[in-house]
């Protein structure tokens, strides 16, 4: 079962500093969406490569541990099958699945090398 990488985020104690940062290196543009402080990170052109990307307000996904490194998310057939998967190999569940209304349905889980990663499954229609 292939899970490509469809998603990823950045954590910042400063958001709109990390924001003009990204924006002078990259070039990036950003959109606020969602919560307070939360903006969607535009990579790429439509005719270019482009991964979906979140810059976002530092949080902890694993308790004790503030989240450093980027967030990746993968994209899955089935996220309630990838828990048990993961729970199967060792790792644990950080975020029971939760559905973002219009994009999906998502767990974070943390690998036994302490990552926390994302699994998604894409549905417009989920609720």
């Amino acid at each position: 079962m292939a899970a490509p990488l469809t998603h990823f985020a950045l954590n910042a104690d400063d958001v709109p500093a990390a924001r003009t940062f990204y924006e002078r290196v990259f070039g990036w543009t950003f959109t606020a969406w969602g919560p307070p402080g939360f903006y969607h990170i535009h990579t790429g052109t439509e005719e270019g490569p482009q991964v979906q990307g979140a810059m976002q307000q530092r949080r902890e996904l694993i308790d004790g541990k503030p989240t450093v490194t980027p967030e990746c998310t993968f994209a899955v057939d089935d996220v309630d099958a990838t828990a048990h998967a993961v729970i199967a190999a060792g790792g644990r569940i950080l975020l029971e699945r939760f559905t973002i209304i219009g994009v999906g349905h998502l767990i974070f889980f943390e690998d036994p090398a302490g990552n926390a990663i994302g699994a998604i499954h894409y549905d417009p229609a989920g609720e």
